[in-house]
């Protein structure tokens, strides 16, 4: 299917101000891009490279006053995501070299902390692929999903204590209960078809049956196109835009994602 995603954001910028931002997809495994625009107002300067973990950045300093960020995108993607019951766990010593970072704690994702909860959790279930469906199962009885109530970055074991989260939050705590049982796992931020309410999403994939699978407890069934814009190892690594210096007062942000048919 054709998925067209538009992204725009506004500032009030006190002072000039440097910014990182991951904004634009790449094509990759499931999606290619067919067409993408990117604006700035004003125009500026930007330098454009690539992250560790294959993400496309754009590094600039945005002037004092108004300044906003507006991104269109159409990729050809599938139509829901892709599910395999008992697709096999992966050995550590035959996991590919680039999949081990995925397998470590992070600063979000205390893995190291969900050992016995991880092996509680997936008791008497094929490793593999039920492992990982059985965890998403766990978030969702355990925490209740609260769309826009939190721009506070927190731990997965912030988010298993509070019971509550966004969508990144609930990505996070799923995150560290796979990694618990070395199943590499990693963040993913992009766009999902039909999200209510709309906006920029969260979600994790783990990598299981030799290949990554998408995992998203905040929904109900797999159904709804996706766009992937960036991964990493936690919320720390896909942040769509990051300020450094005086704080920036962010005046708006509109997401919209539209089918256009196969």
């Amino acid at each position: 299917m054709l998925l067209h995603a538009t992204c725009s954001l506004e500032f009030d910028i006190p002072t000039p101000t440097p910014f990182l931002l991951m904004l634009r997809p790449r094509s990759g495994d499931q999606q290619l891009i067919t067409h993408e625009q990117y604006n700035y107002l004003p125009t500026l300067l930007v330098n454009e490279f690539t992250d560790t973990f294959g993400n496309f950045c754009q590094r600039l300093v945005a002037p004092a006053g108004p300044f906003s960020i507006h991104t269109s995108v159409t990729a050809e993607t599938a139509e829901r995501s892709d599910i395999e019951p008992s697709a096999p766990f992966v050995e550590v010593n035959n996991l590919p070299i680039e999949t081990l970072p995925f397998l470590l704690p992070s600063r979000y994702c205390e893995s190291d902390r969900f050992s016995q909860a991880a092996v509680d959790i997936t008791a008497g279930i094929n490793p593999g692929y039920d492992q990982c469906a059985a965890i998403v199962e766990y978030i969702r009885q355990t925490v209740t999903y609260t769309p826009g109530q939190s721009t506070e970055l927190i731990s997965a074991a912030e988010v298993n204590q509070r019971a509550n989260g966004v969508c990144r939050d609930m990505a996070q705590l799923g995150i560290a209960l796979c990694r618990a049982l070395s199943i590499p796992a990693r963040m993913v931020v992009g766009y999902l078809e039909n999200l209510q309410p709309m906006d920029l999403h969260a979600w994790f994939e783990a990598y299981i049956g030799d290949r990554w699978y998408t995992f998203d407890a905040t929904q109900s069934n797999s159904d709804g196109g996706r766009i992937v814009v960036a991964y990493g190892r936690d919320a720390a690594d896909v942040a769509i835009f990051t300020q450094f210096g005086s704080a920036v007062d962010v005046l708006s942000m509109q997401v919209t994602v539209n089918a256009l048919g196969n």
